[in-house]
């Protein structure tokens, strides 16, 4: 991961502890959530203030979260905000943290002034001793409070604020008075002041974890389902309508358009299909070239195009399909016929507008894994491991790809891919609602954009 690190393709915008008065800080927060302490002098946290300087000095890289389901987090700084969220167990994590830095920016700004701030991601949920039990993650709730407990005090010397305001005798209750004296020396004047940090609840209907394989959970579709990684025999009975294996095909796509949550890359607006097609193949055939020993170094679209050439009919079924509808697009050739069973048809959608389009994206990179750059955007976790299974040759082309075309213009190249990012006031997520039983599924796609199937109900 060496040559990750130093292009700033892993691990890139951590904000760095170096100063003594932040390392102390560091510590005192972790002794208090997890009872151990760090002699390095110097790291780097991410969003929740995980470090893997840390975690690899603890031996335990998931030292702020052990049970894999209440993630804990130290704040130092709001600067953490713009920070990646590593070793991440839930893909909702990272945006709740967000979410909660910028709604209590000023406070926090007030509080890491002064001391670290520590808290925990917490649900109903303590353990995942089964699959089912992920189902009783409904929401998640942020409580948080100084080191020193200054949000505490400061709910507490307001309540004896109110209780001295209140009492026709309060000015004479000599130890009232100096229990308010005491707590202001801590909080300062919260009647000019306020320092308030209120725990903030969100609700997770949809969401994707890492644990048992690797499951996509969508409980607010209109017809509710869990994708899953591993064979669903391994995971019990799920108490969700539809539980469909990411190698059903035809009954993951089926699903997919029964939602409305996918769309075309040929029929998207505003995107430069062609070149998006090319890049699509470019990708193929260095995972073919790198298969064949062929030397990366180096090479061009022209080369690549030359290994095309040389396989000629030998070329993968995704390079052919994404050609057919290159070739329909430039030219108005044949209509292309790419079914769900064909393995280019996962690679030619992408996600529709919508609260979910992240995880949705972050489904179809793992059903187009050949796409290394929408790999790298929607789903880094599992790009770092297929990247430690690659060989030298297509890392060193991938790693000099990304930091040629994605890293210097991040926001456009996602823009040009996915669409533009939902609005703050997105629409609110449906209601769920109760769907029948479903046994399978029979597709009868004619092209790339995702025709409805027919369902054996």
């Amino acid at each position: 991961m060496k040559r990750l690190i130093e292009k700033g393709l892993m691990f890139g915008n951590l904000v760095e502890v170096s100063s003594p008065a932040l390392v102390e800080r560091y510590n005192r927060a972790l002794k208090h959530l997890t009872g151990r302490t760090t002699d390095l002098p110097d790291f780097h946290i991410d969003i929740s203030g995980y470090s893997p300087e840390v975690g690899d000095a603890l031996g335990d890289d998931l030292y702020l979260n052990p049970d894999g389901a209440n993630r804990q987090f130290i704040l130092l700084t709001t600067a953490q905000k713009h920070a990646p969220l590593l070793n991440a167990q839930f893909s909702t994590a990272r945006g709740i943290l967000r979410q909660f830095i910028d709604a209590n920016e000023a406070q926090l700004f007030a509080l890491t002034a002064r001391d670290a701030v520590a808290g925990e991601l917490s649900n109903t949920v303590y353990e995942l001793g089964n699959p089912a039990r992920l189902f009783d993650i409904r929401r998640v709730t942020v409580e948080a409070d100084t080191i020193g407990g200054h949000v505490a005090d400061a709910g507490k010397l307001a309540r004896l604020i109110e209780r001295f305001r209140a009492e026709p005798d309060g000015w004479r209750d000599d130890v009232l008075i100096a229990e308010m004296i005491a707590l202001a020396k801590k909080t300062g004047d919260v009647t000019r002041v306020p320092i308030a940090l209120p725990a903030m609840s969100f609700e997770q209907p949809n969401f994707w974890t890492s644990h048992f394989g690797g499951l996509y959970i969508f409980r607010a579709a209109k017809a509710p389902g869990a994708i899953t990684v591993a064979p669903p025999e391994t995971l019990g009975t799920l108490p969700i309508a539809h539980t469909i294996w990411t190698r059903q095909r035809n009954m993951l796509a089926d699903w997919m358009a029964r939602n409305a949550l996918v769309e075309s890359i040929v029929t998207a607006r505003g995107m430069d299909v062609a070149a998006i097609l090319r890049q699509k193949m470019d990708f193929v055939l260095v995972s073919v070239a790198d298969q064949l020993g062929i030397s990366l170094a180096g090479a061009t679209r022209t080369d690549l195009r030359g290994i095309a050439r040389r396989l000629g009919s030998a070329l993968p079924e995704e390079f052919k399909g994404l050609a057919e509808v290159l070739r329909w697009a430039e030219t108005g050739g044949d209509w292309p016929q790419i079914s769900s069973e064909h393995p280019a048809y996962f690679y030619l959608l992408r996600a529709t507008q919508g609260p979910d389009k992240g995880l949705v994206n972050m489904l179809l990179s793992e059903l187009s894994p050949l796409d290394v750059r929408q790999l790298y955007i929607c789903h880094k976790e599992l790009f770092y491991r297929s990247y430690a299974t690659w060989s030298d040759n297509k890392r060193q082309w991938v790693a000099e790809f990304l930091e040629r075309e994605y890293k210097i213009d991040k926001a456009g190249a996602r823009a040009a891919l996915f669409g533009p990012e939902p609005a703050m006031d997105e629409t609110p997520r449906p209601a769920p609602q109760p769907a029948g039983p479903w046994t399978g599924a029979r597709l009868e796609a004619v092209g790339p954009w995702g025709a409805v199937g027919k369902a054996r109900r």
